[in-house]
């Protein structure tokens, strides 16, 4: 490298005050979780939200926010295996 470089000035691209905000800076619904992790955790309680859930991930509402995905995918798996284990408990009652 030389040492006589010339100082090479940089300019912004943007202002700094033209700070916009964007899809990754509004919080998650449902105490910050989002609402797939939310009918996730709630569902044990309350098994039908992950029904709920799962219709959601069903209808692309991650396509709104890609970070709901995960969560409204786990409630989806939550969901068939809740089915199939009720499926299980009811054919084992009939045999």
């Amino acid at each position: 490298m030389e040492k006589n470089q010339e100082k090479v000035r940089y300019s912004l691209v943007k202002n700094v005050e033209d700070y916009q905000v964007g899809i990754y800076d509004k919080p998650l619904p449902c105490f910050g979780c989002g609402k797939g992790w939310f009918c996730f955790l709630v569902g044990f309680l309350f098994p039908p939200l992950w029904y709920y859930a799962t219709v959601l991930y069903f209808g692309n509402y991650y396509r709104k926010d890609p970070r709901e995905r995960a969560g409204l995918a786990a409630s989806a798996v939550a969901a068939m295996a809740c089915t199939i284990v009720v499926l299980i408990v009811i054919l084992a009652t009939l045999l």
